[in-house]
């Protein structure tokens, strides 16, 4: 099976490449930003034409998109997540090959939940800021684009390479400093919020089986459970042999930068059943991995 791989620079794309490449049906092209991919191509920028082009001498089965920013103004997002799908889609349509579009979305689409509730599927987004807007476009380009297509809606990613500038990235460079400097205190704000987390690799996991499958419309990736991010500062300074006190601060009483209120958790019930796939790494091996990182960073 070929496999295109867009935005394979990315910190979820690696980890969906690694997993392609260790299966040995797969031949895996890349497409990136950067120069680590087989072909550099700017979907924000690159016309559709061209991208048709190149899709068509690949002649992929199965192309899977990771690209996207989840960073920066709300023109730079829609570039980046909206501008750049609906260049994937047409290309595709324009394109010979009929391949499968898996499509990585995110669950800030859905917006705030109610405490205590499961978000499934079939629950009308309402994102509650431009990254969460600029990526539901996305999503909707490609449920009408009339391609073979899924997109999976990925909760709080974890794991190797998390981005330093996400909250749980934060959260560690916060502690490391702590640790180095010899403070006894680290007060943190935010602690209250919970999220669904889900470990990279099984984000690459679920991405291998969606391309494998006929699965169709949005499916739910995430832990299916809510953490508390107080219980996720006890567990990464225990893993970080933190011997400190760590302090919430009050929260500010606006919201949340991405969007989603205080508390998310997905319904994953879908993916079981129409990929195969559950969860399979703790949040405390996801947490190892992200303290190993932080604590070799200089």
């Amino acid at each position: 099976m070929r496999v295109l791989l867009l935005g394979a620079d990315g910190f979820l794309g690696r980890h969906v490449a690694e997993r392609l490449l260790a299966d040995p049906a797969v031949t895996l092209t890349t497409l990136g930003r950067g120069d680590e991919a087989d072909v550099r191509f700017d979907l924000s920028t690159g016309s559709p034409g061209a991208l048709a082009r190149f899709v068509d001498a690949v002649h992929p089965g199965v192309v899977v998109n990771c690209a996207g920013a989840i960073r920066g103004g709300a023109r730079e997002l829609t570039r980046h997540n909206t501008i750049a799908v609906a260049t994937v889609c047409e290309a595709l349509r324009r394109g010979s090959t009929g391949a499968r579009l898996v499509q990585l979305g995110c669950g800030a689409e859905y917006g705030p939940s109610p405490a205590g509730a499961s978000t499934a599927e079939d629950a009308v987004p309402r994102p509650g800021g431009p990254y969460g807007v600029s990526k539901l476009a996305g999503t909707e380009l490609v449920l009408g684009s009339g391609l073979d297509a899924v997109v999976l809606r990925v909760f709080t990613p974890v794991g190797p390479g998390t981005p330093t500038g996400s909250p749980l990235g934060r959260l560690a460079d916060a502690l490391r400093r702590a640790m180095q400097s010899g403070d006894g205190e680290l007060k943190l704000a935010g602690l209250g919020v919970q999220r669904d987390f889900i470990d990279v690799r099984d984000v690459a996991r679920a991405a291998h089986a969606a391309s494998l499958s006929a699965a169709q419309g949005v499916v739910n990736i995430g832990g299916g459970r809510a953490v508390r991010m107080r219980e996720v500062a006890a567990a990464l300074a225990h893993v970080a042999g933190y011997q400190g006190v760590v302090h919430e601060l009050e929260d500010p009483p606006i919201a949340y930068p991405d969007g989603c209120g205080a508390w998310q958790q997905a319904d994953v019930r879908t993916a079981r059943d129409r990929l195969g796939w559950r969860p399979r790494i703790a949040l405390e091996e996801s947490l190892a991995d992200v303290w190993m990182e932080a604590a070799c960073r200089v």
